[in-house]
């Protein structure tokens, strides 16, 4: 029997493979990590972007360990508080 495995993305910032699918996807060049039904991830991933630069979080507190800021539209309400908490010299 043949057990499916996915590849996610750690706190430090390393790919693992995990018997669990991850939660949440990002996006390795914006940094950014969101829902997994994200109407923003999904249009750029029709698009045919995207999709060479994505990774998956087993959490939330995983994405944000390995420095990744939450979606401004899947997650408008954990941007908002992000972007209100991160310091004025810090990329947005």
């Amino acid at each position: 029997m043949r057990v499916n495995t996915y590849t996610l993305l750690g706190a430090d910032g390393r790919s693992y493979e995990s018997t669990e699918p991850g939660t949440f996807g990002g996006h390795r060049g914006g940094r950014v990590y969101g829902r997994l039904d994200c109407p923003s991830a999904l249009r750029a991933i029709e698009r045919g972007g995207y999709v060479t630069h994505r990774v998956f979080f087993a959490d939330e507190a995983t994405a944000l360990a390995a420095g990744y800021r939450p979606c401004g539209t899947c997650l408008r309400e954990r941007y908002r508080s992000w972007k209100a908490s991160a310091s004025p010299n810090s990329p947005v």
